[in-house]
């Protein structure tokens, strides 16, 4: 009789548990209400922290928390984490999506905006165009001193610093990808903190050259979107060996969109969210009308879209 009881009090609590288990992750949200955590480059902070602002004005029941962190981290926390939605600069590979498949876990991925990495230099240094094979051997560490790229005569040799945000950063990984190629990249390359720490250094070492995601430096108050932030300098860059006003670029939307300016890559939305829930509306909002005159705004190109493009005259010395 004792071990009856005994046996019927020790399935009670076991059946106890997992009702309480399963009553942790029962979710109740929906596309447009409840909570929801997300991982983000740290690189679309500024676009990513105004999409949610927007969103959640429009949707008083929707909280989100974003995670705002490297990009290597941001696949870690969306492939082996709860979470569910991470906004990035790189697909997938298929060697994650076949770990998430293991969990029934199917990755959606949607396209959000077209990106560019800025080249920032101090506002002091007039060396303001530069080719994509002059920026290779900087980046190889083939080039060190500003003397060697610029067309300026110089009395003294000033070595170029080059500064990124840290060193998991989507934008070291496409510098390395799509400018140094096959080459190995040179030693003297120097991570800050973050962004913005980037922008803080640049601002006040006239011999560095920033390397950071264009919505870092864009000006949204400036509707035409030909300007950027008047703390750094922004470089023009050129496809030819030898870069003239004629033949470099800035990072303006126009010619992130026409392919004109080199250093372009896309933003994506990659949802494993099984169900519709407020991840899942969350990305349709930014593929929206409203989400994408936001990414707009921030000075890069709606994926889902179409965009107006207008000619425009470019100051160098600016």
């Amino acid at each position: 009789m004792k071990k009856t009881i005994l046996y019927s009090f020790l399935l009670l609590a076991i059946l106890s548990a997992c009702n309480r288990n399963k009553k942790a992750i029962t979710r109740f949200d929906t596309p447009t209400s409840g909570e929801a955590m997300i991982v983000c480059d740290e690189c679309f902070a500024p676009i990513i922290q105004e999409e949610i602002a927007v969103f959640t004005g429009l949707n008083q029941s929707a909280h989100i928390t974003p995670i705002f962190t490297s990009e290597n981290e941001a696949f870690k926390l969306l492939t082996t984490d709860s979470i569910r939605l991470a906004i990035v600069s790189r697909e997938l590979t298929e060697q994650e999506k076949t770990y998430l498949k293991k969990f029934k876990r199917v990755p959606r991925t949607q396209q959000i905006a077209i990106d560019g990495i800025a080249l920032i230099i101090n506002k002091e240094n007039t060396d303001s165009l530069l080719s994509i094979s002059a920026l290779q051997k900087i980046m190889t560490g083939k080039i060190e001193y500003w003397d060697e790229i610029s067309s300026h005569k110089k009395e003294i040799l000033q070595p170029i610093t080059v500064v990124f945000d840290n060193q998991n950063s989507s934008t070291l990984r496409f510098i390395k990808d799509s400018v140094c190629l096959a080459q190995p990249i040179g030693k003297k390359l120097n991570a800050a903190s973050s962004n913005q720490a980037v922008i803080d250094y640049v601002s006040k070492h006239p011999h560095a050259l920033g390397v950071i995601g264009v919505n870092w430096i864009s000006n949204p108050d400036d509707s035409t979107k030909l300007s950027f932030n008047n703390t750094i300098r922004v470089m023009s860059i050129s496809r030819n060996h030898y870069p003239t006003p004629d033949n470099s670029y800035k990072p303006f939307p126009a010619y992130l969109a026409t392919g004109d300016y080199p250093l372009v890559r896309n933003i994506y939305a990659i949802i494993s969210d099984v169900r519709g829930g407020l991840p899942a509306g969350f990305v349709s909002f930014i593929a929206g009308d409203s989400g994408q005159r936001i990414i707009l705004k921030a000075g890069l190109v709606p994926a889902t879209r179409p965009t107006r493009l207008i000619n425009i005259q470019t100051n160098f010395n600016e």
